[in-house]
């Protein structure tokens, strides 16, 4: 059964920086695409950013130049390393991976940003 763990959620005041990372496990195949979404309260779940197999980064325009989406596929780990956080980032994030067209998706994990 493939699981995915969230982590590095948490408090940040505006202008802070968190990095995310979304651990995999219960498959050896690699991953077509991994990504990153988030919700906010009272709102849909929202793209974020992807990253394929063939390393295209895509990024939805209000974090473009604040965020980078990375991998590490030896350890079955996908990043989202987030600058300059605004408080209109508060959000549940949650990690995705696709496998043989299939969608996987972690728990969560809360972001803050506030002062």
């Amino acid at each position: 059964q493939v699981q995915l763990v969230e982590s590095g959620g948490g408090l940040v005041q505006p202008g802070g920086s968190l990095r995310l990372s979304c651990v995999w496990h219960g498959t050896i195949i690699g991953p077509d695409t991994v990504g990153w979404y988030r919700q906010a309260p009272g709102k849909q779940r929202e793209f974020v950013a992807d990253l394929n197999s063939g390393g295209q980064k895509n990024y939805v325009d209000s974090v473009k130049g604040r965020f980078t989406i990375s991998k590490d596929i030896a350890k079955n780990t996908v990043y989202l390393q987030m600058n300059s956080l605004e408080p209109e980032d508060t959000a549940v994030y949650y990690c995705q991976i696709y496998l043989l067209g299939r969608p996987y998706w972690g728990q969560g994990t809360q972001v803050t940003v506030s002062s």
